[in-house]
């Protein structure tokens, strides 16, 4: 082989190298792309890691009512943990609901998402308090791990979280008219009543063109 050829065909080796090593940072469990996380705030103690938590507040800036925080709890030791309580810096602890009733529970080796249909939830009685885009102290109190607090984003329930969010303060119903004294509530009179109180097109034309 000619030292030509051999110079091509070791630059054509070393071209291939690269390709490989490249792909090779793009898959695979040391893949770079496993190293990103998500911008919701995430935590770990002990047994418990707590990922994607937020507190979401009404959709319009001003707005009164509740908020919610939502999340996700993970378990991974060997006995299940109750959530005690989870309170929000500067509001207060939030109402804890279950899905099915009891106690919310993270069972051995297993997950509980906080918020979002079926799920548990969270719920603060009055988020007027929590201004969108600030950072808020939030603590999850556990039966076993104690209490692991971390700073989470205040959102809005718009977007993404809308189906995540508290539920929207309904506008005020209208008065409803009340019957007048005196007057029945249902309907009164006969069809034959009605019939002739009223007077068909064809009638009402008759009797304006007699006067």
């Amino acid at each position: 082989m000619s030292s030509s050829l051999r110079r091509g065909a070791l630059a054509a080796s070393v071209i291939a190298f690269s390709i490989a090593s490249l792909a090779a940072c793009g898959a695979g469990n040391d893949a770079q792309t496993l190293g990103i996380k998500p911008d919701n705030a995430a935590t770990s103690i002990g047994d418990i890691k707590i990922q994607n938590a937020v507190v979401i507040i009404q959709p319009e800036r001003e707005a009164e009512g509740p908020a919610a925080v939502s999340a996700t709890l993970f378990n991974s030791g060997d006995s299940a943990q109750t959530v005690d309580s989870i309170t929000v810096d500067g509001v207060g602890p939030a109402e804890i609901k279950p899905a099915s009733g009891g106690s919310l529970t993270v069972p051995a080796g297993g997950s509980v998402v906080i918020g979002g249909e079926g799920n548990a939830s969270a719920v603060l009685a009055d988020g007027s308090a929590l201004v969108d885009g600030a950072n808020q102290n939030v603590t999850f109190a556990f039966s076993e791990t104690g209490d692991v607090s971390l700073t989470a984003f205040v959102v809005p329930s718009q977007s993404y979280f809308s189906g995540w969010g508290p539920t929207q303060v309904p506008s005020a119903p209208a008065e409803s008219a009340e019957p007048a004294e005196g007057t029945s509530e249902s309907p009164s009179g006969t069809p034959t009543d009605q019939a002739s109180a009223s007077a068909s097109p064809s009638e009402s034309a008759e009797g304006e063109a007699g006067h």
